[in-house]
């Protein structure tokens, strides 16, 4: 609410006391009235008396005149914080996530209110999250350019909110967070390979891998497979993979509440509920000699398919991109066909048969692009349009960068990854060849990047 609508509520409510003012003073007007009348009327000095108090009722209108005009282009009082007068001249915003942690009793949420409102910050939402001890509350605030978010920080602190963090938000963190979590849950039940994606959006600024049940050695995770409720470590929940693996989501500095993990948990379980499921779209292309080929998902599905291609491979094509002996290459065609660990495009031939595969694998807090495309329909430009289309899926997936591991020998996939026009980064080890491409953001959107390190206490 602004200062003028409390204002105006103010002068509501306590109208009827305007009111009597106003009566009494009418009634002690007409007295005055009728004494002054009756002075006259039987007084020898009347006219000389009527004269006066014509003098004074305009002396009065006068200095009445003056003193309205005087307090009405009065300055504003001053406050004593002159740095958030000036913040608030600031037509300058920015959208900024905080989280802290307060006591739980009465008045530690107002007390916080009060601290923003100091320095003209606007609380736009507020989720709670109930802890053992104490309470996090999680806002999106707009907060003038001009203040810095140490400034915010120490604000906070001295309105009683300790472990606090700071991180830049964008304009998709203006959707309330029923709504949010209903937006995930749908891109989940859509398509498998969103889960990841839809995890990180869910718990901000955080590192998700997945890992099979069994390594292409046979062997299970170092830390074994989690119970059916998962596992809340502070900074790390582990989750069972619907497939039979270990999701392990980590953030550094800022816990996991309990609130947070019973969500990550529902998307997780609505995940196994729905099963293997990719969405079914192809686009039909014209290759610059003329033949047609089909690109779509693929999955679990088109393993047979793949490990067919694979036959038709040579061994060089096949160690450029597996970077190993030939003979391990169908070992890992099980875990990149999943979809919990990227996204995969598939190109076919007008007959159906399968010549490439191009994977965009989740990779912690990185991203990595592979190409693999069948000896005979190389150089003929399906590499890199299955490239150009997974680059669009990295974006859309807010991704900041991907990056393709190759030798420093294979031309091809250097030549294709120029021809995508971004900046691109290279480094070379023992003949390994890693080039990394920057990604344009998509439009609207922010980077979030923390602006303070927790207090000690978190």
């Amino acid at each position: 609410m602004t200062e003028q609508s409390s204002a105006y509520t103010h002068r509501r409510r306590h109208h009827w006391r305007h009111d009597l003012v106003e009566l009494a003073a009418l009634f002690t007007a007409v007295a005055v009235a009728d004494a002054v009348a009756n002075t006259i009327a039987h007084g020898p000095e009347g006219p000389e008396l009527l004269l006066l108090s014509a003098v004074t009722l305009l002396a009065t209108a006068g200095f009445h005149t003056w003193w309205s005009r005087r307090h009405r282009h009065a300055p504003p009082v001053p406050t004593s914080d002159t740095g958030a007068t000036a913040r608030a001249a600031d037509s300058g915003s920015a959208l900024w996530r905080m989280r802290t942690t307060v006591r739980d009793e009465p008045g530690s949420l107002a007390a916080l209110c009060a601290a923003f409102a100091q320095e003209r910050v606007d609380i736009l939402t507020l989720q709670t999250h109930p802890l053992a001890e104490g309470t996090v509350d999680e806002f999106l605030l707009r907060v003038p350019a001009s203040l810095q978010p140490a400034e915010l920080t120490r604000a906070v602190a001295d309105a009683g909110g300790s472990g606090t963090w700071l991180e830049r938000a964008d304009p998709h963190d203006l959707v309330d967070a029923p709504t949010r979590v209903l937006n995930l849950a749908t891109r989940t039940a859509l398509d498998a390979a969103e889960l990841p994606l839809a995890l990180r959006q869910l718990l901000g600024r955080c590192t998700i891998r997945s890992r099979p049940a069994k390594d292409v050695t046979g062997r299970p995770p170092a830390d074994g497979i989690p119970p059916v409720e998962g596992v809340l470590e502070e900074t790390v929940m582990r989750l069972r993979d619907p497939s039979g693996g270990v999701i392990s989501i980590e953030r550094p500095y800022l816990p996991f509440t309990p609130t947070e993990f019973a969500r990550a948990r529902a998307l997780v379980e609505l995940d196994a509920r729905l099963g293997p499921r990719i969405p079914h779209r192809s686009d039909v292309l014209t290759l610059p000699e003329g033949e047609e080929i089909t690109v779509r998902r693929a999955g679990t599905g088109d393993l047979a398919e793949a490990r067919a291609m694979h036959e038709r491979c040579s061994a060089d094509t096949l160690a450029r991109r597996y970077h190993g002996p030939v003979g391990d290459a169908d070992r890992y065609l099980g875990h990149l066909l999943s979809p919990r660990f990227g996204r995969t495009l598939a190109a076919h031939t007008g007959s159906g048969r399968l010549v490439a595969l191009g994977h965009l694998l989740w990779d912690g807090d990185e991203t990595e692009i592979a190409l693999l495309v069948e000896d005979a329909w190389q150089r003929r430009g399906v590499g890199s349009e299955l490239l150009r289309r997974l680059v669009e899926l990295a974006r859309e997936a807010r991704c900041e960068s991907v990056y393709v591991v190759t030798r420093s020998a294979n031309t091809g996939m250097v030549a294709a990854m120029r021809g995508l026009g971004l900046p691109l980064d290279y480094q070379i080890e023992e003949g390994t060849l890693v080039i990394t491409a920057r990604l344009a953001p998509v439009p609207d959107q922010a980077a979030a990047v923390p602006a303070t390190t927790p207090h000690a206490g978190t």
